[in-house]
């Protein structure tokens, strides 16, 4: 099993912390894994993206061209590595701000309104985990109790009584992820 994941969107969304989560939970099942955050110098606004690669062989780069999986949260995002999802490839995203939906045919392609279930929580901080909760459903590669100790690992203890609001964000994300072509 080998998994090429590129997230992105903008800064302040979360996209670093759900490579983080992704590759902490994959490191908890013993998988090899690689997180290598970009991200432009404004903290918040703009532009960032993390690659993420979930192994069970050895990593021999962690710089991707191509990927088995794109999980896009804003339109720049979407422009940019809509065409670098492999042939037979997945690319989720969020409706909320996308102008121009994806179009290619060769791809399995799912949407997952995270913006509007956030705001039905009533906390817009639990975006990033609606969405990774539709990733999962789509690719279950990480047990979801893993999932819950690479929060554990990736949070600071005094965000830990976050936990429960966050892994009630993952369970929505898979329960209102949808397909779109296929």
């Amino acid at each position: 099993m080998n998994e090429e994941i590129i997230i992105a969107g903008f800064g302040g969304q979360g996209v670093l912390s759900m490579g983080k989560i992704l590759a902490y939970s994959g490191m908890m099942q013993n998988m090899e894994v690689s997180w290598m955050p970009s991200y432009g110098p404004e903290m918040r606004g703009g532009t960032a993206n993390v690659t993420v690669i979930l192994s069970d062989s050895r990593i021999s780069s962690p710089i991707l061209n191509v990927y088995d999986t794109a999980i896009i949260l804003n339109q720049q995002s979407l422009d940019k590595f809509e065409e670098k999802v492999k042939p037979g490839g997945l690319l989720l995203y969020d409706t909320n701000g996308i102008t121009r939906h994806p179009k290619r045919t060769d791809i399995k392609i799912y949407q997952v309104e995270a913006a509007a279930e956030a705001a039905k929580m009533a906390t817009t901080k639990t975006f990033n985990m609606i969405v990774l909760g539709g990733y999962l459903k789509l690719k279950p590669i990480i047990d979801f109790e893993d999932i819950k100790n690479g929060l554990k690992k990736s949070l600071p203890k005094r965000h830990h009584h976050l936990i429960p609001l966050n892994i009630d964000a993952l369970e929505r994300g898979m329960k209102i992820v949808k397909a779109l072509n296929n």
